[in-house]
């Protein structure tokens, strides 16, 4: 069966043309072994991971919108991704308003579709901003790209929806480009060559007095024989507000990731080997302080980008206290059209 589906022909991007409306979708499905220190079950899972359905269209003269749907494996309900209006006369000044990804972490803003390795938001720093559904809130921003090198954004959201406190959430992010300039508001984990990155970006978002900061980097270059080499870290620090453990009311850390695609085709795809080690310390909690150290390795096996993947994952994570240490291993398919 994954023979036929790898030798189908892929578009090179996840959507179809019907007029002015481009439809799309997304699933990603996983089978995951799961082991525990200390005498616990081992686990076997088949998942359907999560599913979507992406619709775009325009509406009027520099007026778009946005509409999609995620099912999530991990309730196995349907809800709403994203459903934004897009005012959008030029890169200089663009408006979106509705629920979206706010102005966040690089990791956020690419999501798990466009992320360069399988299990993320599992360090315990990657994307600990606060949400509604699937990193979304609800709200109202500006963006622009400027100079093909800076990116901006601010926008304000919901803060009730978000944390359950009545005040307004709000949210900002820089990134400047040094080589290549990544256009729009979303953004990749790896372009897989088409690009030459490098670029910094940090954000902020702030409510009441409590705050959520990172700082990111990624890297990536096509080398002379076709192979592709990227490099993406990030730091950050969630002060009362986000992160991934809700009994600690501060957490900070970062991670380094690494990978390198082979050049040479193989079949009908290309090999990529990922490597990834982060750092997660949770303080000021109603039980002692502990620290999240998680490994992870993958080897892909990369058939049309985003649009058509194989990876094979490794992920080895360890807890000073509190939490019992556990390693995973599996393999997740991802496909869009």
């Amino acid at each position: 069966m994954l023979g036929g589906l790898v030798a189908l022909p892929f578009s090179s991007r996840a959507q179809l043309n019907l007029g002015p409306i481009t439809l799309g979708a997304g699933l990603r499905t996983s089978y995951t072994h799961t082991e525990t220190d200390g005498g616990g079950p081992s686990t076997d899972r088949f998942q359907l991971d999560s599913a979507r359905i992406y619709i775009n269209g325009p509406v009027i003269k520099d007026v778009k919108f946005m509409f999609n749907t995620e099912y999530d494996g991990a309730n196995n309900q349907i809800g709403v991704l994203d459903a934004v209006v897009r005012y959008e006369p030029s890169k200089h000044f663009n408006i979106w308003a509705g629920r979206f990804l706010p102005p966040s972490d690089r990791a956020n803003l690419y999501g798990p579709y466009y992320a360069n390795q399988w299990g993320v938001y599992t360090d315990g720093i990657q994307d600990g901003y606060p949400f509604v559904f699937q990193g979304r809130d609800n709200g109202v921003v500006y963006w622009g790209d400027f100079a093909k090198k800076v990116k901006v954004s601010v926008g304000v959201f919901d803060g009730p929806s978000a944390t359950g406190r009545p005040e307004v959430l709000g949210a900002a992010r820089v990134q400047i480009d040094f080589w290549d300039m990544e256009d729009g508001y979303y953004l990749n984990g790896t372009y897989y060559g088409d690009r030459n990155l490098l670029a910094i970006g940090g954000a902020t978002q702030y409510q009441a007095g409590r705050t959520a900061t990172t700082a990111d980097f990624l890297l990536e270059r096509k080398l002379p024989d076709g192979g592709v080499v990227t490099v993406e870290s990030e730091y950050s620090r969630y002060n009362r507000l986000g992160g991934y453990d809700a009994t600690y009311a501060k957490s900070q850390g970062a991670y380094i990731l690494g990978s390198y695609l082979f050049p040479k085709a193989v079949g009908v795809g290309k090999f990529q080997v990922l490597g990834k080690f982060a750092k997660a310390d949770f303080t000021q909690g109603r039980t002692p302080s502990y620290n999240q150290k998680t490994t992870e390795v993958n080897f892909n096996y990369v058939i049309k980008q985003f649009n058509a993947r194989l990876m094979s994952f490794y992920r080895n994570t360890r807890f000073n206290r509190i939490r019992p240490d556990f390693w995973q291993a599996g393999l997740g398919l991802q496909f869009q059209m």
